[in-house]
This record gives C-alpha cells, sequence and structure tokens, in this order.
C-alpha cells in the first residue's frame, strides 16, 4: 500500500504544479477580476481539474501495483499521464484563446473583447492603422475607448452588421483609442443602479445594498453594467476622477 500511497502523492504533486504553473500564468496574465468570472473560465477549469487531478492520481493510486512487470507499470502510467496532458493542453488552449484582451466603452456601454473575437485581417490592419491599440501575443488586457468612426457611411455600415450578428467596432482596434479620451462620453451613460433597466427588482435592492456598504452612493449616477456574451457585472466609478471603485458580480 505503502507504494501506491506514494505513486499517488508523487503524481498528484506532480499533476498539480503543472496545473498551477500554467493556469496560474493565464489567470495572473489575462484573467483577473473580473475576466475570470465574466467568461465562465470555471466550466473549463473544471474539466480540467477532474482529469488532472482527480481522476489521474486516482488510475495511478488503483494501477500502481509493486508487483507488476515494470514495464507494464509504465505502460499504464504513459498512457494515465498522456490522457492528462490532452486535457491540460485542451484547457490551456480553450483559455488562451479565449482571453480577454480589451474591456470597451463604446457609444451607451461597456463589453470584454476576447481574443477570439478578433479575425485575423482586423488585427493586421489594426496594426498598420492603429499600431498602439494593435493586439500581439503578448498584450495584456486593458481598457479601451472604441467610438463609431467619424465617417457616417461607414459608422452606418458597422451598426448594421453588429445589429444582424456581425461585426461591431469592438471589434475593430483599429478604430480605438485611449480610454481616458471616452471619460466625458461615459460619464454621460452612467446611471444610478434603481435606474439600470436591465436589473431587476432583486439585483438593483441587491446592489445598492452592497454599494452603500462599501461607501459608494447607489442613488448617484455612478454606475453601468460590464457585458460578456455570459454573464456580467456592475461597474462603479467615482463620479469626479471616473476611477473605477467597485466592480460587482450579481449576487
Amino acid at each position: 500500500m505503502r507504494f501506491r500511497l506514494t505513486a499517488f502523492g508523487l503524481h498528484l504533486a506532480g499533476s498539480a504544479f503543472a496545473l498551477g504553473l500554467i493556469l496560474g500564468g493565464l489567470y495572473l496574465g489575462w484573467y483577473r477580476w473580473p475576466g475570470w468570472y465574466l467568461l465562465g473560465a470555471l466550466r473549463v477549469l473544471g474539466i480540467v481539474l477532474l482529469v488532472d487531478i482527480v481522476i489521474g492520481p486516482t488510475l495511478t493510486l488503483i494501477v500502481a501495483n509493486p508487483l507488476k512487470v515494470r514495464r507494464v507499470l509504465a505502460r499504464d502510467l504513459a498512457i494515465i499521464v498522456a490522457v492528462q496532458i490532452i486535457a491540460l493542453v485542451y484547457g490551456a488552449t480553450t483559455l488562451w484563446l479565449g482571453r480577454p484582451l480589451y474591456y470597451t466603452f463604446s457609444v451607451d456601454r461597456l463589453e470584454i473583447v476576447q481574443a477570439s473575437d478578433l479575425e485575423r485581417e482586423e488585427i493586421e490592419r489594426a496594426r498598420r492603422e492603429n499600431p498602439d491599440f494593435a493586439p500581439h501575443w503578448y498584450s495584456l488586457p486593458r481598457w479601451v475607448w472604441a467610438p463609431l468612426p467619424e465617417d457616417r457611411e461607414e459608422a452606418s455600415k458597422i451598426v448594421n452588421s453588429a445589429i444582424f450578428g456581425g461585426s461591431d467596432v469592438i471589434d475593430m482596434p483599429r478604430y480605438f483609442r485611449a480610454w481616458s479620451a471616452g471619460l466625458p462620453q461615459l460619464r454621460e451613460k452612467l446611471s444610478a443602479v434603481a435606474d439600470i433597466s436591465q436589473l431587476n427588482k432583486l439585483e438593483k435592492q441587491s446592489f445598492a445594498k452592497r454599494m452603500t456598504a462599501l461607501g459608494l452612493a447607489p442613488e448617484e449616477h455612478n454606475a453601468i453594467l460590464l457585458w460578456s456574451d455570459v454573464r456580467r457585472v456592475l461597474v462603479v466609478f467615482d463620479r469626479t476622477t471616473l476611477e473605477i471603485r467597485a466592480m460587482l458580480k450579481p449576487s
């Protein structure tokens, strides 16, 4: 039994180290709050944890019989490790392709933009026309303003495209500008929690209570929702400086 427990412990430690190194790097680099929550990354993480931390070491505990021929034991362990590596590569690749690159303010809303949202053609065009805001493999998430172009015809095309499920201006980093440049427009779109139509009555009450506990005024026009395809959080700003004071998820 000691042999089995030793093999289990070593396998568990090795799996945890590899998982922590890769996923920890992704979390610290790209998925810090609110990215991890907004994109529902725990669903991917759950699959990886199940295979790499639970199933893999448990199977090692089962097959690690000291009476087995070493060649057979090595084969069994190699199969288990191979399955774990596949799960880890799947999880890491999924998170990498879906990593958040921008938190955008455009027109009247805040939205998160993932790497998978950007087409290669748009990326190349941004690198030519707006290199300061073009994404690269090493780019970390940043807050940007994504205004519609001044050309009315071009702006109309983008709006129509977004209405019918096509690309929106937040998918076109060639139009991105500094976050600070969009703050005057952002200020006009902030609302009191009670006035945010996308929240139901219970959510409004919950957010107001939590804001009050944090010393924030829910009756001020200081809040706006930050959206993803999966979830949303309430972003609360300082009305004077427009610095972010809190990002609250629905209770």
